[in-house]
């Protein structure tokens, strides 16, 4: 009997063994088994310093075995904690060597970390090659959004996205005297280069568009521009940009400088340069730039077959910026800036005989703000002032309004609001020049992940003084469009756009214009 009872209880120990390591296995078991899977190239790489360490006789913190601790208290079995570990998918840089710690412990011992202990997704983590701009650079976000709709062909360290549009345009005008219909073609190319450097960062953008008239005695309308920026990461938080950029269009017939009567009117040639320094002072963010405008007017084609030269209206706007600002939050900057300047025309007089060559004042404060993809733009608010070198000519003053804002409310939806004040250089005998203040709007929403409709807006106010008050002008802009993306390197695109300018002093001019093509890119 004696021996049937110990057989009997050495058996009923036997099922608790059995009956312990089946809870042990149904437990590990359970486990999340895509966790497993994220640990386990992580675990292969620790384990030789695992058996190294144990070896040595290091003691293990309690709960540093366990790779799929969530980030909070681990619960044991009888009711204690281990104590916090790392969050999911982290492990300890040295395992077993030392405890671990709660990274939102200590916010600065990992500037990665987000509020649940994790690592948060930036997408520029592990880059050096941010994209740092100077404070009023408006583009950055434009940019950043085009580079990442196309892959681009590499060109070693560089990515170009080229593209290539046809299409077909109706244009309908109407200044008060008749009205003019045109159908013409129009041939655009456009492409971006950007580099892809772990330092410095260089960025081209270009697009030229060509037409040709089909039908219509309305003069063609060609555009072209180019710009490039070289940024440059100096030592210190430190950035230097380089810029350089070309625009070509043709004078409106409607502008106040166009001759009146012409059957082409004056092409006008942009060429810009610029070099800018930027710095980070801890709180205070400095920068100085320096900005070479040069404008360049081909002969006028008048209606009887010669010509009129323009070139006494070919000048160079030089001007030297400052600006401080003073960092209240990462995503509020506010800033006062100055500027000094000369512009200098190539002749002494124009063909009137007035000298306008000027010297150029400007302050404005204002503030920027960066959220982020979500929102990031500036306002400022200032005054600027020319003075004239010819005494006939009276000192010209402007309110100057300047800003941008690039606003996403919600993914697949772009907003970009722009506001500028600048002087438009008058040819009239005895008047200065003008006032020129714009607003522009332009929203994109995606209705589909291969369908994007386009609207825009805009309105130009044109102020002069005295006797130039004849030519005060309203302008009005209005347009829609849409893409439709066929596949990943061909677009079918349409757009409608209305164009209104009212004069203060009676008449009024219209265009409607209406283009259908088709965009290839790469």
């Amino acid at each position: 009997m004696g021996i049937d009872r110990n057989t009997g209880l050495r058996g009923a120990g036997r099922l608790g063994l059995r009956a312990a390591a089946g809870l042990l296995a149904t437990h590990v078991f359970a486990l999340p088994m895509p966790a497993f899977a994220q640990q386990a190239t992580a675990a292969k790489q620790s384990g030789a310093a695992v058996s190294t360490t144990q070896q040595a006789g290091a003691t293990q913190p309690a709960g540093a075995d366990d790779l799929y601790a969530t980030g909070d208290d681990t619960q044991n079995a009888d009711g204690t904690t281990t104590g916090t570990v790392p969050a999911e998918g982290t492990l300890p840089a040295t395992p077993l060597a030392a405890p671990l710690a709660d990274p939102r412990a200590d916010p600065m011992a990992d500037p990665m970390a987000d509020a649940d202990g994790g690592i948060a997704q930036d997408p520029d983590f592990g880059r050096q090659n941010l994209r740092e701009t100077r404070l009023d650079d408006p583009t950055t976000a434009r940019i950043r959004r085009e580079d990442d709709k196309t892959p681009g062909i590499r060109l070693g360290t560089m990515v170009l996205r080229p593209a290539i549009s046809q299409n077909i345009g109706s244009e309908t005008s109407d200044d008060g005297a008749g009205r003019e219909t045109r159908i013409f073609s129009e041939t655009g190319l456009k492409g971006t280069l950007t580099s892809d450097w772990s330092r410095h960062q260089l960025t081209i953008g270009g697009e030229g568009y060509w037409q040709n008239t089909i039908s219509g005695d309305t003069e063609d309308k060609p555009r072209a521009n180019l710009n490039a920026d070289l940024r440059l990461d100096l030592a210190g938080d430190t950035i230097a940009n380089i810029t350089g950029a070309y625009n070509y269009s043709r004078e409106d017939t409607d502008d106040p400088n166009a001759v009146a009567g012409a059957s082409v009117q004056s092409a006008v040639n942009q060429f810009d340069g610029g070099l800018s320094i930027e710095r980070d002072l801890g709180l205070l963010r400095g920068s100085i730039a320096g900005d070479v405008t040069r404008w360049q007017y081909s002969d006028v084609e008048l209606s009887d077959g010669s010509t009129l030269s323009r070139s006494d209206r070919d000048r160079i706007r030089s001007t030297l910026s400052a600006r401080v600002g003073y960092e209240l939050s990462p995503a509020l900057t506010p800033f006062v800036e100055g500027t000094v300047g000369r512009i200098s025309y190539d002749d002494t007089a124009d063909a009137n005989g007035y000298e306008r060559s000027a010297d150029v004042y400007a302050a404005k404060v204002g503030v920027a703000v960066d959220l982020g993809e979500k929102l990031r733009g500036e306002l400022g608010v200032g005054h600027e002032r020319q003075r004239y070198d010819d005494s006939r000519l009276a000192e010209l003053s402007a309110l100057t309004v300047d800003g941008n804002l690039y606003w996403s409310p919600q993914e697949g939806t772009d907003i970009d609001l722009a506001v500028e004040t600048y002087v438009d250089p008058s040819t009239t005998a005895g008047i200065n020049g003008a006032r020129v203040n714009r607003l522009t709007a332009k929203l994109e929403h995606e209705l589909r992940s291969n369908l994007i409709a386009r609207l825009s807006s805009g309105m130009t106010l044109t102020n002069y003084d005295d006797l130039g008050e004849t030519g005060n002008s309203k302008s009005y802009l209005a347009g829609a469009g849409i893409t439709w993306s066929i596949n990943r390197y061909l677009d079918a695109t349409a757009d409608l756009n209305y164009e209104r300018t009212s004069y203060n002093y009676g008449g009024e001019s219209t265009d409607l214009t209406a283009l259908v093509g088709v965009t290839a890119k790469r």
